[in-house]
């Protein structure tokens, strides 16, 4: 059967098979055994006794079959696809633990009295919980569970309310150490570092876009984010900013007292000295650091008990020191990964063991919260395995079929211009990110359209800046990225939709979650729009 026809037939079954419920996995999985025996041996389907005659079954452990098991195996024994299961680990034990509470109360004390404070400190909580562990759906639901209440409490338009929770919650997409990212480094072979680093500052672009948006909506709509009442514990303006100073003050100088420690360790072990022209200097590790770093802490040290004063500093560690754990955890989970001192899964199992020890030291241990923690990623990693397998065998099998090679001769004999073509594809991500889970997106499709990419004309690609031939597949992972943003908020089946409606009050429907998403969504094709006019801001720290 020619490719053109079994195309159509994916297309039309993986759509059936969807729409009477049969799970993505084994939908997938179906339509690759459908595939193979089209392509390869189709006789089984009109002659079933013709069974061990044909190019798939006449000699087991060899031919397309073959190939086909030996690329999902590989891909099933990726070592970081470990690092999936402790992300998710990690994520459920802060969920369950006070630290992502008292984050949030610290947060909210520096900046009560701002309008659309509370909008902005869920958005600031969002960006952190992302940092720490990539997980998507579980932001969602612990913000909808600590900040939804407070701020219709307080009188917050529900719709600004309900948008900037989902929107802010889903930016564990973009901000490493993203799931997304890793899968996407995983299927087209692409450095996952890379993927990380390229994200950061489209992920911190968008993040902020959602801040901006709230403040300039609040600011010209009072009535949208009332204030709330002074605290007991409120400081005046000049006192709180003072107190904040000597917080940042407390942060830097424990950091600069660890890479103190670092750069003595290093020195007596004689790491940082140079053994030849393959020696890399450590960062801020060689000894004629020592001074910048002397400088750096006495500076903190004459902030904190002469500018500040130790009052003020006391209140200010008071007040901030719900922001320790995450900045600790996000500073062993990326800093081991970006320092050369691990891989992604070992900083993965380094992460969720500093949660559990972070709430172990709170007193929050326990049997209960490790075992909700365990059950949670054993349900959440076998959802994603499952659907892992099915869509990559269907991926492999059109892959043997010539699919891919057939649409990208398609796409590129049409003769669209480069940015038409890129387009289409963004329409068709939006499309099937309306009605189908990211990884199987990022299984069944990316595997097509990342070869017409790299094939298309280089200079062409963008408006402003220009990519490098390596950069390529960074830059279309991130532009995936950003795309997922957009599907995770998306009717009819947006899931953050319904992962807010799980905790919302009972008064609020989905079609009023759904309305409440509008003006976001458009802030997030605002970021897609920038990263396809200016593709570079992508390999700005590559």
């Amino acid at each position: 059967m020619d490719v053109g026809t079994l195309s159509i037939i994916v297309i039309l079954g993986l759509l059936f098979l969807l729409a009477i419920g049969m799970p993505l996995g084994f939908a997938s999985a179906t339509l690759a055994a459908v595939v193979m025996i089209l392509k390869f041996e189709p006789t089984l389907f009109t002659d079933p006794m013709s069974f061990g005659e044909g190019l798939l079954s006449s000699r087991p452990g060899t031919g397309p079959l073959y190939i086909l098991t030996q690329k999902v195996y590989d891909l099933m024994t990726e070592y970081v696809l470990l690092s999936v299961p402790l992300f998710i680990f990690m994520a459920s034990l802060l969920e369950r633990s006070g630290v992502a509470k008292q984050m949030y109360d610290s947060l909210n004390f520096w900046m009560s009295r701002m309008r659309g404070g509370i909008a902005v400190v869920t958005s600031l909580m969002a960006v952190l919980m992302a940092a720490m562990s990539g997980i998507i759906g579980g932001e969602v639901v612990l913000l909808g569970l600590i900040a939804l209440p407070q701020m219709l409490r307080l009188g917050y338009n529900q719709n600004l309310a309900i948008g900037t929770i989902c929107a802010s919650g889903s930016l564990g997409t973009m901000i490493p150490p993203s799931i997304v990212l890793i899968i996407f480094g995983l299927i087209t072979e692409t450095s996952i570092k890379a993927l990380f680093t390229g994200a950061f500052l489209p992920g911190f672009m968008l993040a902020s876009f959602i801040i901006i948006y709230i403040i300039i909506r609040t600011q010209l709509d009072p009535s949208q984010a009332p204030l709330p009442e002074p605290r007991d514990d409120d400081l005046p303006t000049g006192e709180k900013l003072r107190a904040f100073c000597a917080f940042l003050a407390i942060v830097v100088t424990g950091f600069t007292a660890l890479l103190l420690a670092r750069l003595a360790f290093l020195t007596v072990t004689g790491r940082n000295v140079s053994s030849g022209d393959s020696f890399e200097e450590p960062a801020l590790g060689m000894v004629h650091h020592t001074p910048m770093l002397l400088g750096i802490l006495g500076v903190c040290l004459l902030l904190m008990f002469v500018v500040c004063g130790w009052r003020i500093t006391k209140l200010g560690w008071l007040h901030g020191k719900g922001l320790v754990p995450p900045f600790t955890v996000i500073g062993i989970v990326l800093g081991s990964i970006y320092g050369g001192i691990t891989g992604i899964t070992e900083a993965a199992g380094m992460g969720a063991l500093a949660v559990f020890l972070i709430a172990l030291f709170r007193g929050e241990a326990s049997v209960e919260l490790v075992w909700v923690s365990l059950m949670r990623t054993l349900r959440s990693t076998g959802t994603i395995i499952w659907v892992t397998i099915g869509a990559a065998a269907l991926a492999g099998a059109y892959t043997l079929a010539g699919g891919p090679t057939y649409i990208a001769d398609l796409i590129v004999g049409a003769e669209m211009p480069t940015m038409a073509v890129i387009l289409v594809m963004m329409l068709i991500l939006l499309f099937m990110g309306a009605f189908m889970d990211w990884v199987g997106i990022v299984l069944l499709i990316i595997p097509v359209f990342l070869p017409i990419v790299q094939r298309l004309p280089i200079e062409e690609i963008g408006f402003i800046g220009q990519l490098e031939p390596r950069h390529v597949a960074v830059w279309f992972g991130v532009l995936f990225c950003m795309n997922m943003q957009v599907s995770f908020l998306s009717p009819p089946f947006g899931p953050a939709a319904f992962y807010l409606k799980s905790v919302a009050p009972p008064h609020i429907s989905l079609t009023d979650i759904f309305r409440g998403f509008l003006p976001f969504i458009g802030i997030q094709l605002l970021a897609l729009s920038v990263l396809l006019i200016w593709p570079s801001i992508v390999t700005i720290l590559l």
